[in-house]
């Protein structure tokens, strides 16, 4: 049986199911293994890991929280929180898609030709960079969904590039949906695509290394920060809320973060609001050590998270602004049809609009349709999502089915 326990609660012989955090927090060579020694119950506290998920049929037990006990408290505490407004798109997803594809692959190129220039030791051209997140701010504005449903398309390859426009994206919709004023959106737009400049210093073999990191290579991968820092600065355009976000995008309220082992409020808002979406975006994406999960079960392990590592109010905030389901997700319909999310309701996040296209039943793809989930049975809606599923599951591919036209 899969258990939730608490850090303090670990002993010698638990079988650990999943350490219940992102890769770059826990020095471990492998998510799941018998707890052998004292020392890996300390490495495991040390490294900022306050709960974890273990196997009571394949090790020693303790009374905790069963794993479904433990997400069904959080879908009752997400119900509530699902029922703040939302920002509604100016224009239609259809309507933006095209505009945002070509926004990604200017953006991408752009990041591409930073960290060739930051291998190479030559100065930032920060008049290259504030056009694109100019573009990507207007497409957010226009309707976030596009953009950001987009961005969650990536490759291996790609990853390191599209990762920080991402970033950008991502946090310039979460500015904007606090209100923030458009100097400061710029600046964080700024930061967020610049913020991983310091993985250029990284050698490829260990950026792109399939399987686990070494003590000295996870050393080497924690530099960038920092390295990114000195890298920027060189270049005075760079603002500082930008500065600012490369620095310590990897810092934890708790103090387990890096390089500065900053908490609590000594980091800045905006580091905060950064550290939300670069670990929100790292999960969803497939990586060569890593395959992505859901964005629906990213948010989830992050509101989990932010007991400890990231600003609750903060976490709260950035799920209404990308959705309970944000724009691109796979949902399971209590007919037993999947559906893509294609727009959030406006004061309920639990009843978006989905387009709905195979029937999990007879396992045939059905005529497509938009739902609206917030209307009743003959209104267009008339049914309810069940869950997020993953698309590799029932061998689908959600994002064909983001517009109908």
């Amino acid at each position: 049986m899969l258990k939730k326990v608490d850090s303090s609660q670990l002993k010698v012989g638990m079988y650990i199911h999943d350490l219940s955090c992102d890769w770059m927090t826990h020095p471990f060579v492998r998510n799941r293994f018998v707890i052998a020694t004292h020392d890996e119950i300390a490495k495991i506290i040390k490294a900022g890991i306050h709960d974890v998920v273990i196997d009571s049929e394949k090790g020693l037990d303790v009374d905790a929280p069963t794993l479904a006990e433990a997400q069904a408290e959080t879908e009752r505490e997400l119900a509530v929180l699902a029922q703040q407004p939302a920002r509604i798109a100016r224009t239609s997803l259809g309507e933006e898609l095209q505009r945002a594809a070509q926004i990604r692959h200017q953006a991408a190129g752009v990041v591409r030709n930073v960290m060739a220039d930051a291998r190479l030791g030559k100065a930032i051209e920060i008049g290259a960079v504030q056009p694109v997140v100019q573009n990507i701010t207007e497409s957010i504005l226009r309707n976030p969904g596009a953009l950001l449903g987009l961005l969650r398309i990536k490759t291996k390859d790609d990853y390191t590039f599209l990762h920080s426009v991402s970033v950008c994206a991502l946090l310039v919709a979460f500015c904007n949906a606090r209100g923030m004023d458009a100097d400061t959106v710029r600046q964080a737009g700024i930061g967020g695509l610049l913020h991983d400049t310091g993985k250029a210093m990284v050698p490829d073999a260990i950026l792109n290394k399939p399987g686990p990191l070494t003590d000295e290579e996870f050393a080497i991968i924690k530099r960038h920060p920092e390295d990114g820092w000195n890298i920027l600065r060189q270049s005075p355009e760079v603002p500082a809320i930008a500065l600012d976000i490369t620095r310590h995008h990897h810092e934890r309220r708790d103090g387990t973060g890096y390089p500065d082992k900053q908490s609590g409020d000594e980091i800045s808002e905006l580091a905060q609001m950064a550290a939300i979406v670069d670990v929100y975006d790292a999960l969803t994406a497939d990586r060569v050590y890593h395959k992505g999960i859901p964005a629906a079960a990213a948010l989830r392990k992050i509101y989990e998270w932010s007991k400890h590592h990231f600003n609750q109010q903060l976490v709260q905030e950035f799920m209404r602004c990308v959705g309970i389901y944000p724009v691109g997700t796979l949902v399971l319909l209590e007919s037993g049809r999947l559906g893509v999310v294609v727009e959030p309701h406006e004061t309920n996040l639990l009843a978006p609009k989905v387009n709905v296209f195979f029937n999990t039943k007879t396992k045939v793809y059905i005529k497509p349709e938009t739902l609206d989930l917030s209307r009743g049975l003959g209104f267009g809606g008339g049914d309810k999502i069940v869950g997020y599923e993953t698309p590799s599951k029932w061998n689908v591919d959600p994002m064909r089915f983001m517009t109908l036209a």
